[in-house]
């Protein structure tokens, strides 16, 4: 019994011998002698365990070469699932002017509480929250662009920049208008240094570390810091956050434990509540995307967490590293699985090193 995505697969299994609607639409199995692929509720026989490989999509499913079978039909659209995409797309269409529950309940001719359910249920957000989500993610998306922040507040369905400006550090880790100008006015020291896992780059503002990566280029490593902040004010300073530097490089080489610097965080308000999480995991353990997505009150969100962690800009600071998938397998490094992996035996020798105090 294999499996390839964020369900615990004990669960999974129980689902399948129970022939439970539970997972409707987010859990999918295939069958290794027959290359048939079904819902956990098909009326079919059930295969033996060894046989049985789990999918988290129909279309994960048919990648691996799986065909979809005749009997549950796992490739047609169940019916909590459209219900939800009807409903995306009249809240996608009226982010400006959002309906109400009750009067998006009328328009797909379900109540409102049944509507609640499913789609809390299916997409591990109420109604309110997918709006909200969706209305930071257009007005950081225009603002990044360059429209400007009034036409960006209105178009994005804010009603007024005051509201813009209360939600300011969830939204963009700084003001609107410097968001827009791609870190215009912020500035950063920044240094390059050689670690047992190739090169490591840095960056702090006054506030603390704000950038962090891995690689073999210094110039790929200069490239990068500067998509992260194109229009902030750089500078060579190796000697400024020399304390830094040695805190990362020490921590990479196994000589002690996560450090303990102050940091300079941008993100959205579910990137910074995982990033918050991840700094609480200790030295030496692991978790799953499936157990931080729980952790965090959002169950149904591990893809969510998965791109938090790839999109978070100050690994070791915030170990995004001791996150892997389900199986125990690491799963995905933003510098490289090779590298999670040398991060991750060196704390698994049982090093209990003090913690670095950087700055």
């Amino acid at each position: 019994m294999t499996a390839n995505f964020s369900i615990d697969p004990a669960v999974a299994w129980a689902a399948v011998l129970a022939r439970s609607t539970r997972f409707e639409g987010a859990l999918f199995y295939g069958v290794n002698t027959t290359g048939v692929y079904c819902r956990p509720s098909c009326p079919s026989r059930r295969p033996k365990p060894e046989n049985a490989r789990f999918f988290s999509s129909t279309e994960e499913a048919e990648r691996a070469g799986y065909r979809a079978c005749l009997r549950c039909r796992p490739a047609e659209t169940s019916r909590p699932h459209e219900l939800v995409r009807r409903a995306r797309e009249l809240l996608d269409g009226g982010l400006e002017e959002p309906l109400t529950l009750a009067s998006l309940g009328e328009a797909l001719d379900v109540s409102p509480a049944h509507l609640q359910r499913t789609f809390k249920r299916v997409t591990g957000l109420t109604p309110h929250e997918y709006v909200q989500a969706a209305r930071r993610a257009s007005i950081r998306e225009r603002l990044r662009t360059g429209q400007d922040l009034t036409r960006a507040t209105y178009d994005a369905g804010f009603g007024s920049s005051s509201r813009v400006y209360e939600q300011t550090k969830a939204l963009f880790g700084m003001t609107p208008g410097r968001f827009r100008r791609g870190g215009e006015g912020v500035s950063a020291g920044y240094g390059v240094t050689d670690c047992t896992l190739g090169k490591l780059i840095l960056a702090a503002s006054e506030q603390g570390v704000c950038f962090v990566a891995m690689g073999d280029s210094e110039e790929a490593l200069e490239d990068e810091l500067r998509r992260e902040l194109p229009y902030a004010a750089l500078s060579r300073a190796d000697g400024a956050i020399a304390e830094y530097l040695a805190a990362a490089v020490s921590f990479i080489d196994g000589r002690s434990q996560t450090p303990d610097s102050p940091l300079d965080l941008r993100g959205t308000e579910f990137q910074l509540l995982v990033w918050k999480f991840l700094k609480s995991i200790r030295y030496g353990t692991t978790t799953t995307y499936r157990e931080v997505a729980r952790a965090i009150g959002r169950p149904r969100a591990s893809r969510a967490v998965a791109q938090a962690c790839a999109t978070n800009p100050v690994a070791l600071f915030v170990p995004c590293h001791r996150v892997v998938r389900s199986d125990d397998s690491p799963g995905g490094y933003r510098w490289g699985v090779s590298r999670k992996k040398a991060l991750l035996d060196r704390e698994d020798k049982g090093q209990a090193p003090e913690k670095v105090v950087g700055g």
